[in-house]
């Protein structure tokens, strides 16, 4: 029988492999992506300092989404994330697709975020 690894922990394994040369610092923190079943989340974080600067999701009731496991509710989390990040004063960052590929909710979030004044 032929034993195949999970799709998820082959994921995980990818993150790991682009998180050794991705890295967030004060100036250019990093955008991490996670994307679920039921939602998508986004969070802007400071390596150097092990914070979280912004965050936002699907799931985050200002945004009233009603299916949070869409292309469409990728793009307004991406718009939420860019405003936020204006906000905090944050223009520029580098882009951690968490292991997933840039297809899909994954590409809709980064492009909306770029569209609404991230640079990456």
């Amino acid at each position: 029988m032929i034993k195949k690894e999970s799709r998820n922990s082959m994921r995980v394994a990818r993150h790991e492999r682009i998180r050794k040369t991705l890295m967030g610092t004060s100036t250019t923190p990093r955008l991490c992506v996670f994307r679920s079943n039921t939602g998508i989340y986004a969070q802007i974080i400071d390596d150097e300092s092990r914070t979280t600067l912004v965050s936002a999701s699907s799931l985050d009731k200002e945004l009233k989404i009603k299916n949070g496991s869409n292309v469409e509710a990728a793009k307004v989390v991406g718009k939420s994330i860019a405003e936020k990040a204006k906000k905090a004063k944050i223009t520029k960052v580098v882009f951690d697709r968490g292991g997933y590929l840039y297809h899909g909710r994954v590409k809709a979030l980064a492009e909306a975020a770029r569209e609404n004044g991230l640079e990456f």
